[in-house]
Formats: structure tokens, C-alpha cells, sequence
């Protein structure tokens, strides 16, 4: 896409976890007003429309402070710890897996940074399908707001994550908070040829996000997360990974995945293709999904680094493959969980990484499978 009115050409950024072809193909398919993609961009251009109107995201409005005192450091706390009902003031809090305590949606250092990355995301899609300049200049205003200006950026370390109220300040699994991240690198590669994304704005954000990947990889809250065995280890991988490639770093990404994610298989994945780390929590479906989530991107970044993660196999033959294999009888319905999630869940996750994973394995014969959700629609742009 050719920059147009641009004073300094920006160099395009490279997709990372999408399918620049399969994009490129989609875009060409609505411009001759295809059935399916004029629906579904329709669809998105409304969504973005409304990220229009949103307010610019900043976890520096937040009214409490976090214990370093400074406003601009992310601070979050512990989904599913609740006060103790033995203890006057509920100190130290006690765990409750799957229930989710309203004090810490109530802190919204999270939901902005949730928020910012999807609206940059659909902005940049519907810049990417309309060429309208309108959802680029919102992106880049949310972009700069939030990671750039001094007085609204936010640090980047994740030191007050998930923290536990009478016990610490913060854990090493608030870092999972931060997976959604990945979407910004994916959104400048949409954003590419407008006029508000400069040179100068790239160079910001990657400084920011490589300083985030130093973090990472250094702290003590950073390394305990790498050493996590459930799905909070996957998404540290999938973040360092990422991040990585999007500075310029192959070499982390690829010692990335060699010393830690193939390992992972043997810890994570089971003969038959389950997750017994996952199948043991109180929602197993919902982190069964989100855990091979996180397999199915880290398999597409691999091969920026010529590693196959998708037909890695041990040699007892665990690998993605068995595992994307696992979800079958339970999506055609033939059989069910032995446990059901504590709190609703639904199957998108499920279907999407599943419709993504059967373009690498002929055998997962998805179409059988979407006939049975008709109401599942999964875009190119979603992985």
C-alpha cells in the first residue's frame, strides 16, 4: 500500500502473526463485493466506528496509586483472590480459581490496556479495508496516548501486577495481562501507507516494547513467569517472542523457543493430546483453549525463525498436532468434559484456533466440524 502525502516515507512493518497474502486476498475479495467479506467488514467498520468514539485509553487516571507511587506504573490485583471471612480486614486474601472477585475488575489498568490494544487493532483494520485516514488517526492518537506521551505513557514493567492484598505487591502472573499486546505490531502492518503513522511513531513504540522485552527477560517477576508450566508460561513465550521479532531480535526469538517453548510440549501436553495443567483448573475448557491459543500463534512466529512448531513431535509423540487433535470429539459434540467450567464459557476460541490449525493438518477436516456452529464466522484477521 503506497503512502500517500507523506512528507518521509515510513518503512512498512512486516506482519507478524497474520497472513499478509491471505489479507491481501480477503481485501481484493470485498472490493468485488463478496457475500461473506462485505459482511464481515461491514461488521468491523461499525465496531471501529464506535472505538471512534472512545475516550483515549492511560492507566494514569486511576485514583489510587500503585506502591512506587508513580501513576504511569501498570498495577492490577489478583483475579480470583477474595477477602477472608476469619480475618477483620479479609488480610491476606484467599483463593477462589475461576470466580472472579468485582474489587479487581474495579481496578482498570488491565481493561485499558485490553481496550487500547482491540480498538488500535480494529481501527487498523477498517484503515486497512476503507482507506478512510479517520480510523488511522485514532489509532495512532490511542498509540501515542498510551505508550508515548509523558504524561500519560505507561511504564514499561508489570512490577504491581496481580497483586494479593495482605500477602504482595505483585506476581509474576500479571504478566499474562499483558499478552494481549501482540496486537500492535499486527496493527502498524495494517496501518502501513497512512500518513499518521510516522517514523517517528514506530521508533517510539519500539523502543517501548523492546525496554517492555528487557523487563521481561531480567526481572525477577519476568523470569519467574518464564518458569511458570501452565498457560502462563506459554504466554510469556508467545509475548518475548513477539515482541522480539517486532524489534528486530531473531536471535532472542528463535533461543526463545528453542530453550523454552519445546520443552514446554513435554510439561504441558500429554501422549493423547490433552493438558492436564489446564484440565485441572475449575474452567478447563476456557484454559484448554486459551493455552493452545497461545501454541497456535507461537507456531506462526516459529517460522519467522525456520523452526516447524506445528509438526514439532517428542518422541513419545506429543506435539500441537495431537493436542489441536484433542478438541475434536468435543467440538462435534461426541463427547463432553468430565467437568464443566465453574462460570459460562463458549466454544469461539475453540473454533478459531481449530479452523487456524487445519490449514497446517488436512486430517482436522474443520469443515465438518464450522458446519455444526453456523453462527461462527472467523475472519483472516483473527488468530
Amino acid at each position: 500500500m503506497a503512502a500517500t502525502g507523506a512528507a518521509q516515507a515510513t518503512p512498512a512493518q512486516p506482519f507478524l502473526l497474520l497472513d499478509g497474502a491471505k489479507m491481501a486476498a480477503y481485501k481484493t475479495a470485498y472490493k468485488r463485493g463478496g457475500k461473506q467479506e462485505t459482511q464481515q467488514v461491514k461488521s468491523l467498520l461499525g465496531q471501529a466506528d464506535q472505538a471512534l468514539e472512545h475516550e483515549l485509553y492511560t492507566i494514569t487516571t486511576k485514583t489510587k496509586l500503585p506502591p512506587s507511587g508513580d501513576k504511569h506504573d501498570f498495577m492490577s490485583q489478583a483475579p480470583y483472590f477474595w477477602p477472608d471471612p476469619n480475618k477483620p480486614d479479609g488480610k491476606p486474601y484467599i483463593q477462589k480459581d475461576g470466580l472472579v472477585n468485582p474489587e479487581a475488575k474495579a481496578m482498570k489498568d488491565d481493561a485499558n490496556l485490553a481496550g487500547v490494544c482491540k480498538d488500535v487493532k480494529t481501527l487498523a483494520l477498517a484503515y486497512y479495508f476503507s482507506g478512510d485516514a479517520k480510523y488511522a488517526t485514532k489509532a495512532s492518537q490511542q498509540l501515542r496516548t498510551f505508550f508515548l506521551d509523558p504524561a500519560t505513557r505507561m511504564n514499561p514493567n508489570l512490577n504491581f501486577g496481580q497483586g494479593i492484598p495482605g500477602t504482595t505487591d505483585g506476581r509474576s502472573y500479571g504478566i499474562i495481562q499483558t499478552r494481549h499486546l501482540v496486537e500492535i505490531p499486527e496493527a502498524l502492518a495494517l496501518l502501513d501507507g497512512s500518513t499518521s503513522v510516522d517514523a517517528k511513531l514506530i521508533s517510539g513504540l519500539k523502543t517501548w516494547f523492546g525496554q517492555y522485552m528487557e523487563w521481561l527477560t531480567t526481572s525477577k517477576l519476568g523470569q519467574a513467569e518464564g518458569n511458570n508450566k501452565n498457560n502462563h508460561g506459554t504466554f510469556y513465550d508467545l509475548q518475548v517472542v513477539d515482541f522480539a521479532l517486532f524489534v528486530g531480535n531473531k536471535a532472542l526469538a528463535r533461543r526463545t523457543i528453542e530453550s523454552q517453548t519445546l520443552p514446554r510440549v513435554t510439561v504441558q501436553f500429554a501422549p493423547d493430546g490433552s493438558q492436564p495443567l489446564e484440565l485441572d483448573r475449575t474452567r478447563p475448557w476456557n484454559y484448554t483453549s486459551m493455552n493452545l491459543q497461545g501454541w497456535v500463534q507461537l507456531a506462526v512466529l516459529a517460522r519467522h525463525v525456520g523452526i516447524d512448531l506445528w509438526n514439532y513431535s517428542t518422541p513419545d509423540g506429543r506435539g500441537l498436532r495431537k493436542a489441536v487433535t484433542w478438541l475434536q470429539p468435543y467440538l462435534l459434540r461426541e463427547k463432553q468434559l468430565e467437568r464443566a467450567d465453574v462460570t459460562p464459557t463458549s466454544n469461539e476460541t475453540a473454533l478459531m484456533l481449530y479452523q487456524r490449525a487445519a490449514q497446517e493438518y488436512s486430517s482436522l477436516n474443520a469443515s465438518q466440524i464450522l458446519a455444526l456452529y453456523p453462527d461462527f464466522q472467523a475472519a483472516p484477521w483473527a488468530i
